[in-house]
């Protein structure tokens, strides 16, 4: 008598008969979820590892640390300058980035001073300020002096002078800064609603809960609270230029903190910068007041990321309208040197 039996994986049968035939299923489908098992449970088992040596060996672990990348001078010495790149608008997540390098040069032994290389704006006021207290933080550690690019202005001033009177302010000949000030970005929409037919009428809490509304007027109990808001802000940026530039008083900064761009032999001409000249010059004169023979001047490099590529990309005309209309209800006061913040700067 023969019996013919299927078995698949994992399973058993029981036969009787004096022959016997065994036919083991070997379908792809099975064979397929047999593998993805084995690699779950592969991945399972590694997870499980790495936690265990984490748990047990903490500081085995380090983060991964900001690539450098040689400037000038001599690569590899002992002595070493690092150079900070501020770009564009100075808001997150950018301003994450710059704090990690401020405390990474901060901390490094081997760093004996640091160049601010600045090419922005502006921007937020609290970012602006989170910036400025750590540099005051390094300046205290090491010299740092500042060379600015295309464009340092409003915000991108305001955190040079976290470096004290004991750092020197590098301007190119093409520079442009200054544009002391304050500015809360509004659009006024309420001609363009009453012409297609729309009303504002936002359900709140308070008669200035929807302050800044595009929709409407600004009232005057509005006018006077964000005039007390931009004012504040705008005295705390004249009290860093003056303790920041020992040749300028309270009056000399007001009187120059009209918002106007300055030249960059304007801004040398009203005390605003100390010397014409390029990144280079920063790194040479401030090697020559460390007195250091041989140095390594470097860069901190950030890897682009998914941020920096978003920001990046092109906007349609009619999404950036939108976006700027939407934006203009949010209160940002900003240390910028423009009325139009939303333009990306990355």
């Amino acid at each position: 008598m023969t019996q013919e039996k299927v078995v698949r994986a994992n399973e058993t049968a029981s036969v009787s008969g004096s022959t016997v035939f065994v036919r083991v299923d070997t379908s792809p489908e099975n064979s397929g979820k047999r593998w993805l098992r084995r690699i779950v449970l592969s991945l399972l088992l590694v997870s499980i590892i790495l936690n265990l040596w984490f748990i047990l060996d903490p500081l085995s672990y380090s983060p991964p640390g900001i690539p450098e990348q040689h400037f000038s001078g001599d690569s590899g010495a002992k002595d070493r300058i690092a150079i900070i790149n501020f770009e564009g608008t100075i808001s997150p997540p950018f301003t994450e980035r710059w704090l990690k390098q401020i405390k990474r040069a901060t901390e490094d032994e081997t760093i004996k001073g640091v160049v601010m290389v600045i090419d922005s704006p502006g921007g937020f006021v609290a970012d602006s300020h989170q910036l400025l207290r750590k540099i005051q933080e390094l300046s205290k550690a090491k010299p740092v002096y500042v060379a600015m690019k295309r464009i340092a202005a409003s915000g991108g001033y305001y955190i040079s002078m976290g470096i004290g009177e004991q750092g020197r302010i590098f301007a190119e000949p093409t520079t442009w800064t200054g544009s002391i000030g304050v500015i809360i970005p509004r659009y006024n929409a309420t001609e363009l609603v009453q012409k297609i037919g729309v009303k504002s009428e936002p359900l709140v809490t308070g008669p200035l809960k929807d302050t800044l509304n595009p929709f409407r007027d600004m009232t005057e109990q509005e006018t006077k609270v964000w005039g007390a808001i931009i004012q504040d802000a705008f005295d705390r940026f004249v009290s860093v230029i003056d303790a920041g530039r020992s040749q300028l008083d309270d009056a000399a900064i007001r009187k120059l903190a009209t918002g106007q761009i300055y030249t960059a032999n304007q801004a040398l001409e009203n005390h605003l910068v100390d010397e014409i000249g390029y990144t280079e010059d920063a790194v040479a004169a401030l090697a020559k007041q460390l007195q250091l023979t041989s140095y390594d001047a470097f860069e901190y490099r950030s890897t682009p990321g998914l941020v920096d590529a978003l920001i990046g990309s092109k906007v349609s005309a009619a999404d950036a309208v939108a976006d700027q209309i939407l934006q203009a209800s949010v209160p940002r006061a900003m240390y910028y040197a423009s009325w139009n913040p939303w333009v990306p700067q990355h």
